[in-house]
């Protein structure tokens, strides 16, 4: 491995970049515009460029794109070269100002629910200047915004630089409150990505796998994760050398790829980053996964970012570990030595507890997919009912503010685990809950939903703005509070937030039934299924909440929702033609052949006298009857959506009808698949891709 600190963030025109190419003037120039979140001024804008493109140059570059997020999840670029025609037939490699600052791609084919009609093709992208520009495939890649022609958003990214300004307004107020004043407040997020490798030539005989992401058919083998061997097991040489790349390559983006492990399931492993600002944390995650997947391949392996690739062992999310803090460093969910007495932590507390409880149906939305469906409630990630991991500590301060009692700290915080051999250990004042969505720990939230697969920036632009929201209405509250009575204030309106909300607060076991019947007692929201999710996401009161902090428009939440219900029903359309397809070309065919040879060897047998014992060849032939039936009510029911024009209402016709088809006729193809013959299978089993990369 070279020079790790050399290496790193070679490829992004950072911080260190500008110094040595800006004159100095220029780089604060731009330093105080970004800040105030001012336009860029033409000069500045070129200078800018013009550094930059030398930069690039000089690392070979030839092409340079405006990278942006588009409602697809993915990234999308357009690579324009730096040639521009000089008068004697030569060129020239130029890039302005303008250049940088602004781009033109066709907008007519990325999703945009309705907001723009297929002949509407102009579209705008405008540079982030507050993300870093880095070097990918010898390409400059300018991080952008992207909206349409008459100015709907139609990216990712725009909402949440929106959610981050809001977030800033409403912090600084209450901030006020207690004499603090900060430039700037940060968003700072950490998502910890999970992903499976297989061996790539098992992947290209699985159509499931190529066309979905995911396996629709799989027996289960003799061993899955049930002896718990894998969890920070030993890592296999070459998935050890993938991830030796991988860190390089991330390095030199200035990804801050920090922690890799193997994770429960076999084949499952793990990257977390350090945390960064949540709109550079959101680009680099985007680019994590995409180096995932084209490093995987240079080693002979796929990387899966589904949810839920395999049946009957645990699927892939993203911890999206979320903190606020000021520009200065401040965190402001560090609860400190005396978190009974820190008044503007307990204040912070309560109005995440606020928060989520009011807005739990739009944070459920926002992790909504296909894909997640699977995973969300399983037993093996947070179940679709939203609550609050607080921990024993800070439960016990809150009930003590709300029963207007002191509260006793627990003061051992040192464990001794042998004698004075190892060092005694430092105790955290919460301990981790791994079944909870939405868990404190320690001086930041984990908010656990998220599908693997997903963008980072929907449900940070929604936290921020729920936040927001929250801020503006505790300042409010203690508007007019003198300082000499603010401790007093802030303890009743803790205290008032708190009994109002507590239901909320959950610090048991989320995989359990019991909590499944408790949450409904509570009041609390158990949203099973995308279609349902969905739903909560166009409710008036979600609707007014992006639209007051001016995060979206009216349309562009409703243009959201029929993307995201049309991803649903596409996705299940796929994947059920998918399983059709495997029915026919693979699964059908290899057991009518196994029933030939079957059927010939009894009759073999019964030709030489001996009575042939059928038991299987029946046992077979009735499984098989069934999983052909199973395939024609499949059939059936999915010609039947396919024919609902409202996006909605096939969003209920595929979790409803085709969803269930297609578990139906997994159970009966899994049968089949089960009693198959070696020389028989149609395509690598469980046993060949969790196991198959063994060097």
């Amino acid at each position: 491995m070279t020079n790790v600190p050399k290496l790193f963030g070679s490829l992004a025109f950072n911080e260190r970049v500008m110094k040595d190419r800006l004159p100095a003037k220029t780089y604060k120039e731009f330093q105080r515009a970004v800040a105030a979140g001012e336009p860029l001024s033409r000069e500045l804008a070129d200078i800018m460029a013009y550094a930059m493109k030398d930069w690039a140059l000089e690392h070979g570059c030839t092409h340079y794109t405006h990278w942006f997020q588009p409602m697809t999840g993915i990234t999308a670029e357009k690579h324009e070269s730096f040639i521009q025609p000089a008068a004697d037939g030569r060129v020239i490699m130029g890039f302005s100002g303008k250049d940088l600052i602004q781009g033109e791609p066709d907008a007519s084919s990325f999703p945009s629910g309705g907001l723009r009609a297929t002949f509407e093709a102009r579209g705008y992208t405008a540079w982030d200047p507050t993300s870093y520009a880095f070097i990918k495939d010898d390409c400059l890649c300018i991080p952008t915004a992207f909206c349409s022609y008459t100015g709907d958003v139609l990216d990712k990214k725009t909402p949440l630089l929106r959610s981050i300004a809001a977030l800033d307004k409403s912090a600084k107020r209450v901030l006020a409150l207690f004499g603090i004043h900060t430039e700037k407040i940060v968003t700072n997020v950490g998502p910890e990505q999970e992903y499976f490798l297989v061996d790539k030539k098992l992947w290209e005989k699985r159509r499931d796998l190529v066309y979905c992401g995911r396996t629709l058919f799989g027996a289960k083998v003799p061993k899955g994760q049930e002896m718990e061997d894998h969890y920070f097991g030993v890592i296999k040489p070459r998935v050890k050398a993938f991830m030796e790349e991988l860190d390089e390559e991330l390095w030199k983006l200035g990804v801050l790829a920090k922690t890799e492990h193997n994770e429960v399931a076999p084949a499952q492993h793990e990257l977390a980053p350090i945390f960064s600002p949540v709109n550079i944390a959101t680009d680099h995650n985007q680019l994590m996964m995409e180096y995932m997947k084209r490093i995987a391949m240079k080693h002979g392996m796929v990387c899966l970012l589904h949810e839920k690739p395999f049946e009957g062992i645990n699927g892939s999310g993203k911890h999206n570990n979320w903190s606020i803090s000021t520009v200065e460093g401040k965190n402001l969910f560090d609860p400190g030595d005396d978190v009974y007495n820190n008044d503007q932590f307990l204040l912070f507390l309560a109005a995440v507890l606020k928060g989520v409880d009011e807005y739990q149906d739009v944070m459920r939305a926002t992790v909504a997919s296909a894909g997640n469906d699977h995973r969300l409630g399983a037993n093996e990630a947070p179940p679709a009912i939203v609550s609050v991991f607080l921990g024993t500590e800070l439960t016990g301060v809150l009930e003590a503010i709300a029963a207007d009692k002191p509260y006793k700290a627990h003061h051992e915080t040192m464990m001794k685990l042998s004698g004075e051999t190892v060092p005694a250990l430092e105790k955290d004042n919460t301990d981790r809950n791994r079944t909870s969505p939405f868990a404190f720990t320690g001086n930041k939230f984990e908010f656990r939903m998220l599908g693997s697969q997903a963008s980072i920036a929907c449900t940070n632009a929604y936290l921020n703005t729920i936040f927001a929201e929250e801020l503006d209405w505790v300042a409010e509250e203690l508007k007019g509070v003198k300082p000499a009575g603010l401790s007093k204030a802030v303890k009743a309106l803790v205290k008032k937030i708190y009994l109002a909300h507590k239901r909320i607060v959950f610090n048991g076991n989320g995989y359990t039934d019991e909590w499944v019947a408790e949450a409904e007692k509570r009041g609390l929201l158990n949203l099973k299924s995308t279609p349902e999710a969905l739903a909560a996401m166009s409710a008036k009161k979600n609707v007014d909440l992006v639209v007051k902090h001016g995060i979206f428009t009216k349309s562009e939440v409703e243009s959201r929702v029929e993307i995201q219900y049309e991803l649903y029903n596409k996705t299940l359309n796929i994947e059920a033609l998918t399983m059709l397809d495997m029915l026919h070309k693979d699964l059908l065919p290899a057991a009518e052949k196994y029933l030939k040879d079957l059927t010939t060897t009894a009759m073999n047998e019964k030709a030489l006298g001996i009575k042939p014992d059928t038991t299987f060849l029946d046992k077979l032939d009735k499984a098989t009857i069934q999983m052909f039936a199973d395939g024609t009510k499949l059939e059936k029911v999915l010609l039947a959506a396919e024919k609902i024009a409202d996006q909605k209402k096939a969003g209920t016709a595929y979790h409803d009808k085709v969803l269930a088809a297609m578990d139906t006729l997994r159970a009966s193809g899994d049968a089949v698949e089960a009693m198959l013959g070696s020389e028989y299978l149609p395509y690598p089993t469980y046993g060949d891709l969790l196991y198959g990369i063994n060097d």
